[in-house]
């Protein structure tokens, strides 16, 4: 199987061309391509993205669609593409403890989600407050570790600064780049606020 992110890790995205380059590898070898979604939203409504939903879903074999980074309070929705859902899946998902006895609860999140196109609104919503995000990091001089085009935003700091950061910010540290300075990642997401992006200037 090949597996990959969209957005990734790092909160980059494979453009149209490179998910139909790698489709037609996986189809001419017969290999399954698995798109990790969980993030999909925000990947879909950056300005940087140039492929829509039906698209994705005649390139790829199996993904998924998340629903907690979104605003669920649990599940993601799996999306078998081509008629290609294996056989028995669900009892081989119940069977190994996966599947909640009240599966219903996570079906009505998704339907509430994909009526009136607010799981695109929330994602959205996600990237323009990272848009402010990135605008404020600028404004302040800081660097950017990568050009993320999505709600994760990564950037340097030095140690010193990223110890009185902690205090008032959650953020996730990424990688180290020196001896004096670190990548940390900041996310945006469905609740995240402009105030919250003011509060955040003032710290920084």
């Amino acid at each position: 199987m090949v597996y990959i992110s969209q957005p990734t890790e790092y909160g980059t995205l494979y453009s149209k061309a490179e998910l139909t380059a790698i489709s037609a590898v996986c189809r001419q070898y017969d290999i399954p391509l698995f798109m990790d979604g969980d993030r999909l939203g925000y990947g879909l409504m950056s300005p940087a993205n140039d492929i829509t939903l039906p698209e994705l879903a005649k390139l790829v074999d199996v993904f998924y669609i998340g629903g907690t980074k979104v605003g669920a309070l649990c599940g993601e929705a799996v999306v078998f593409t081509h008629d290609n859902q294996p056989e028995f899946f669900n009892n081989r998902v119940k069977r190994r403890g996966a599947q909640l006895a009240k599966g219903r609860l996570i079906g009505v999140q998704f339907e509430a989600l994909f009526t009136d196109d607010l799981y695109f609104k929330i994602s959205a919503h996600a990237i323009e407050m990272a848009k402010q995000l990135k605008a404020a990091l600028t404004e302040k001089g800081y660097q950017f570790f990568i050009d993320s085009p999505t709600n994760q935003q990564f950037v340097v700091v030095d140690n010193a600064k990223m110890a009185t950061l902690k205090n008032d910010v959650d953020f996730s540290f990424w990688e180290k780049i020196d001896d004096t300075h670190t990548a940390i990642r900041l996310v945006t997401s469905w609740s995240t606020t402009e105030d919250e992006i003011e509060q955040l200037k003032q710290v920084l």
